[in-house]
């Protein structure tokens, strides 16, 4: 897959695209990327990219010429869709990551300042994502987080094909607790079953407490989810768990 990535601040992504596993990513040939600067496509002697807003107001807006060159100079002739990073576009998530990891290639764009012409967003922007309801001061982050969790999700970058599915949101679910050795420290012990080497029982004990991390976390994405019979066992095995303790039964979803 190949990311294009259309920046003010091209500095700012050596290092996170060089290190880790977009770094090895990268290396084995499963991802290119190639960052843009805006600023070439500025035709003045200045390089000025922006400009102050029609009809007044606080900050700056990217100017239209100068954004246009720059996304057309890199889409040329192809069909890759344009993503603008705006915190007025839909909140990124991972069913999304999972869609945009189909397609061969991604133009990002990260804006700056207070805004892009609105003549862009309308006509050379596809669609425009957002990393969550605050406001930074540029693309870049978001960016960043795009091409991470997408690269993550294509065959061959973390080796083993069965790591992400398991993450948080793959499946509905927050991800259930992980141990490693020593089995105990300081009084604290690992859970018998995962000690078992029981396979079923250890798969039924992560999905339990991946549920039970939902309910007390993100009671809202089991709204959203389409349980399995297993599930609906665990969870009324939870709901009866959390009625002994005296909690307040936070499954919403029967």
């Amino acid at each position: 897959m190949h990311f294009d990535i259309l920046t003010l601040f091209p500095e700012m992504f050596a290092g996170p695209l060089t290190a880790s596993i977009l770094g090895k990513a990268q290396k084995s040939g499963l991802v290119s990327v190639d960052v843009w600067n805006i600023r070439d496509h500025a035709l003045d002697k200045h390089k000025i990219v922006d400009d102050t807003p029609y009809g007044g107001g606080a900050g700056m807006v990217l100017k239209v010429d100068v954004l246009v060159r720059a996304i057309e100079a890199v889409k040329g002739d192809s069909e890759t869709p344009v993503i603008y990073l705006s915190p007025q576009g839909q909140v990124f998530n991972q069913d999304m990551a999972a869609q945009l990891a189909k397609l061969p290639r991604l133009i990002l764009l990260s804006g700056h300042y207070e805004e892009i012409d609105e003549r862009v967003r309308q006509h050379w922007v596809d669609f425009e994502l957002s990393i969550g309801d605050y406001v930074l001061t540029g693309g870049e982050l978001p960016a960043m987080v795009v091409v991470d969790a997408v690269t993550r999700l294509l065959p061959g970058v973390l080796g083993d094909e069965s790591s992400f599915q398991q993450d948080s949101f793959q499946n509905g679910l927050l991800d259930h607790p992980h141990y490693t050795r020593p089995a105990t420290f300081r009084g604290m012990n690992v859970p018998e079953v995962l000690l078992s080497g029981h396979h079923d029982n250890i798969a039924r004990y992560r999905l339990k407490e991946a549920l039970r991390r939902t309910i007390m976390r993100r009671p809202d994405l089991l709204e959203k989810k389409d349980l399995s019979m297993e599930e609906r066992q665990l969870l009324d095995e939870l709901a009866a768990e959390f009625s002994a303790e005296g909690r307040v039964n936070t499954n919403e979803s029967d």
